[in-house]
């Protein structure tokens, strides 16, 4: 009998048990929601759909969507609406996303490209002191120098387009619901509210979230927006075109200009101008297994592709799953990933990437060489991939966090649809309008221009867009057949959450929950990041006798997934967060 391990968590929905660790055997699941034929739970079994989210209520409205007759692309949108009401902290409208998309009828991957670009009044000093030196990243996130033109609707259009099924604005129907009836507040929004203080900078901000009192407002209270309500009703009717053009364009540009902190130079001729990419996926094998993934201006499909490339060249089935010898070769993988992370990737409409020679086989296999079993190297340098002008760049360092989001679709006529989207900070720049809060992704770009004498990638310039680490991921077994929808937030460490979690399911066949729940870890420079209170702090001593600096930290990681076995769909949310799985 299949037996579940349930962490579930009450957020004013029905079938949500408030912190008890529950068994549920597959013959005695809660009964489906009346009426829907959905069963709510952190991780399950579905025969026909799912949809995974990082909130309960956006993975129910997806569902509601896919059961009413729509396709993976309707039942996303439908989603990162809801998000945007219920985790506003992580996503929305305002910010912008990564989707990657695969068609059942004729087999093709397609990857959206619906980050942020910077102004066209943008400079590459933009972000520095009046002495030239470096702002705390804090400092300069707050305001509208720091909001890009938002790029999610109109990537949200493109992808309707081509591929949804239902009319556009009934997608808007349960976020408009939950909207203007209200949505209870969850355990993470109260606590992320009281440890924020950007969100107190602005007063309409933060009239929103803190109650009379100045205190957060708590767990359980019902959170209005009509606003938002207001604004989601004009997208239904409007389409994409409402928001990039006309009121919605103009308030969104007033408020970025006019705002006393850091005031920026988004007119509206940029958000008018916004447009949408389709990109080419980045895709390659591992153990056979065809892994694909959003390419430039994204960093996490090649970062993630390279961390598995290099472990390919050890037989790391043979080890104890996330043993010591297995801890330290994906420490050692994932600096060597991001040691080039670092130094190509950008914008590729403004920077050549060199994708070819960074996936290239032969070049991981001389990659994994730097790699010593019982050493961890303290630092490393960059590769050099097929393009040698490029490394006369610089290495960008430029600070990058994890308020993001993350939802996977399977529909059941085998369609797929994984999108991370993000304001980047929590609450963003802290900047709301019309109910919802706009981005502060161009902290995303490298503040100095320069390192070194040499021009760093990554750095700003007029319509760029700013590198990401968002990795939507769609893996195909050893067949061909589509196998798994996984992504995750968590700033730059959305590489490592990625990765650890196909290489449990791939390398030591664990379950997709088993492979989420594991702990997590991470070495983006000379530090070895474990995850505090996990069962890898017993390796920290051996670790550090390898040479290795380790800092245990919290890593919430928020993977949401979905996998494909023997007919079955498998959903299964990070019990870091507070997301939910439905299916039927």
């Amino acid at each position: 009998m299949l037996v579940l391990r349930l962490s579930l968590l009450v957020l004013g929905l029905k079938g949500f048990v408030l912190g008890l660790p529950v068994v549920v055997a597959a013959a005695d699941r809660a009964a489906p929601e009346p009426g829907t034929g959905y069963i709510p739970q952190v991780s399950f079994v579905s025969a026909l759909e799912m949809v995974v989210a990082a909130h309960p209520l956006a993975a129910k409205g997806g569902a509601e969507i896919l059961r009413t007759g729509g396709h993976a692309i309707d039942a996303v949108i439908a989603s990162q609406m809801i998000l945007n009401l219920v985790e506003p902290q992580s996503s929305g409208i305002g910010g912008g996303g990564f989707l990657i998309y695969f068609d059942a009828v004729s087999g093709e991957l397609t990857t959206y490209d619906g980050r942020e670009t910077a102004p066209s009044a943008a400079r590459q000093d933009m972000f520095l002191k009046p002495d030239g030196e470096v702002p705390g990243y804090l400092e300069a996130l707050v305001g509208g120098n720091s909001v890009g033109a938002p790029g999610l609707v109109r990537m949200l259009s493109m992808a309707h387009r081509d591929h949804g099924k239902l009319p556009w604005k009934k997608l808007f129907g349960p976020a408009i619901n939950h909207a203007e009836a209200g949505f209870f507040i969850g355990p993470r929004l109260n606590k992320l509210i009281g440890k924020v203080a950007t969100i107190t900078r602005f007063r309409e901000t933060a009239d929103y979230f803190f109650a009379p009192s100045g205190h957060p407002k708590p767990v359980g209270l019902r959170l209005v927006n009509l606003e938002y309500g207001r604004t989601l009703r004009e997208l239904a009717i409007g389409g994409a075109d409402k928001f990039y053009f006309g009121a919605i364009a103009k308030e969104i540009s007033d408020r970025v200009n006019s705002t006393s902190t850091n005031p920026g130079s988004l007119s509206v001729a940029d958000i008018n101008n916004y447009e949408a990419r389709i990109r080419t996926p980045v895709c390659g094998f591992y153990r056979g297994f065809r892994i694909c993934g959003m390419g430039p201006p994204s960093s996490g499909g090649i970062a993630i592709l390279q961390i598995l490339g290099i472990l390919e060249n050890f037989d790391i089935g043979s080890m104890a799953p996330w043993s010591l010898d297995a801890t330290h070769l994906f420490l050692e993988a994932s600096q060597l990933a991001f040691a080039d992370r670092s130094r190509y990737i950008a914008d590729p409409d403004f920077v050549h990437v060199p994708t070819k020679g960074l996936l290239d086989p032969e070049y991981l296999r001389k990659r994994a060489k730097r790699i010593e079993l019982d050493k961890a190297n303290e630092t490393v340098a960059p590769g050099l991939p097929d393009d040698m002008k490029a490394h006369r760049l610089a290495d960008d360092v430029s600070p990058e966090f994890p308020s993001t989001t993350h939802i996977s679709v399977f529909d059941k006529l085998g369609n797929i649809a994984s999108l991370t989207s993000s304001i980047e900070f929590a609450f963003g720049s802290a900047l709301f309008v019309r109910g919802f809060l706009l981005n502060n992704q161009l902290t995303d770009f490298s503040f100095s221009p320069k390192h070194d004498g040499h021009l760093v990638a990554n750095r700003v310039e007029p319509n760029k867009r700013p590198r990401s680490s968002m990795a939507p991921t769609i893996v195909f077994d050893k067949t061909g057949q589509p196998f798994m929808a996984i992504g995750s937030p968590g700033g730059s460490r959305i590489i490592c959450y990625v990765a650890k979690s196909l290489l449990g399911v791939i390398d030591w066949g664990m379950s997709l929950s088993d492979s989420i729940n594991q702990a997590n870890l991470c070495k983006r420079s000379e530090i070895s990041e474990i995850e505090s209170g996990s069962s890898l702090n017993n390796f920290k001593q051996q670790l550090s006798d390898r040479g290795h600096t380790v800092v245990t930290r919290e890593m919430t990681s928020g993977v949401h997934a979905i996998m494909k076995s023997r007919g079955k769909l498998i959903g299964a949310a990070d019990p870091r967060r507070e997301g939910g799985a439905f299916g039927r």
